[in-house]
């Protein structure tokens, strides 16, 4: 009989609607074998190194089946991506010693029976393993997805990027900087503000908190219009760029972060200028554009190995500071990509 070892866990303490606070997960001990039982077909033994804060975890008032997965279940592990190596595998594509990335549980050991499909086996470590949380995971896809194949961007396009110090949104502003475009992004501190311009060196960047008229906001950086609104945020921003738009603009729809804990969805103005200006709007979800990840590391890895791409992280230490890291993550404190550090190996 193989011995059982603790695995502590966080978990949701009951049913959460809208965004996750720190008093809506608690930990637990359980305990665990670090063996897969002989029936565990394609199941995958890991241990969490890196668990990744991203503005999908929220909870909901429904279980609908359009989410593809949910964060929030009562009195289970809450649910999403990271970084982690295999201690025991009986599925073919991975082995003993693997380190993979993808969707895990908030706890010290996971077995991974239903999502193995959405494993990825990590073959470049030169770089910090935690970047696959974040950079060369599922917001890096996200970024290029939705940059290079819904933005279908061209040199010296105007590009407004909303959210964007979040984990896309910076690398959506580097990718169209090292692509010759003008590039502004909005943000929701004077710090915020000052790295996307300093650091990842967007033409333009304004706290979205200190604008009275987001109109008049886009005019001043924008007085030629925008070809390419990449929308993290919907809402009113949407509402000011649709009156910016360039002819034949795209807005690349990601996410709607203002719109997702209302009562009453907010209505949209000025969506005329959709015909007027011949403007596309298309939205999209990282996961029909996985297959491309090879093509995406091929582009990211040169880019971050010669430092033309900046990434900033704030990591927490430890599962225990899980739930705070991730309810900053919902208020706009973190300093960067949230990230929760279990383990260094």
């Amino acid at each position: 009989m193989e011995e059982q070892v603790g695995n502590k866990q966080v978990l949701a303490s009951g049913l959460i609607t809208g965004n996750p606070k720190q008093t809506d997960m608690y930990v637990h001990t359980s305990t665990i074998t670090l063996q897969l039982p002989p029936e565990a077909s394609n199941a995958v033994l890991v241990k969490n190194l890196y668990l990744s804060c991203d503005p999908y975890m929220r909870g909901s008032k429904t279980t609908a089946k359009t989410r593809l997965f949910y964060s929030f279940s009562p009195n289970s592990p809450i649910i999403g991506y990271g970084v982690c190596k295999v201690l025991d595998s009986k599925h073919p594509d991975f082995k003993k010693g693997d380190l993979v990335w993808g969707v895990t549980k908030w706890e010290e050991y996971s077995i991974i029976t239903t999502m193995t499909e959405s494993l990825f086996k990590i073959e470049h470590t030169d770089v910090p393993l935690s970047y696959y949380t974040g950079l060369l995971g599922m917001p890096g896809m996200t970024a290029y997805a939705g940059f290079y194949e819904v933005g279908v961007p061209k040199k010296e396009d105007y590009v407004f990027i909303s959210s964007a110090f979040g984990a896309v949104g910076q690398l959506v502003g580097q990718l169209a900087k090292l692509m010759g475009c003008y590039v502004v992004g909005s943000a929701g501190s004077k710090d915020k503000v000052e790295i996307l311009k300093n650091k990842f060196g967007f033409d333009g960047a304004f706290n979205y908190k200190e604008e009275q008229d987001l109109n008049a906001t886009l005019k001043r950086y924008f007085p030629e219009g925008i070809d390419i609104y990449f929308d993290n945020v919907g809402g009113d921003m949407l509402e000011a760029a649709l009156l910016n738009m360039r002819r034949r603009g795209r807005i690349v729809v990601a996410g709607m972060i203002s719109q997702y804990d209302l009562d009453e969805p907010q209505g949209i103005k000025n969506l005329v200028n959709i015909i007027y200006k011949q403007i596309k709007v298309e939205a999209y979800t990282v996961y029909d554009y996985y297959h491309l990840y090879p093509k995406f590391l091929d582009t990211i890895l040169p880019y971050i190995r010669d430092g033309k791409i900046t990434y900033v992280e704030d990591i927490a230490e430890g599962l225990e500071s899980g739930p705070a890291a991730l309810e900053a993550m919902f208020k706009g404190h973190s300093a960067g990509k949230q990230v929760v550090q279990l383990a260094h190996e």
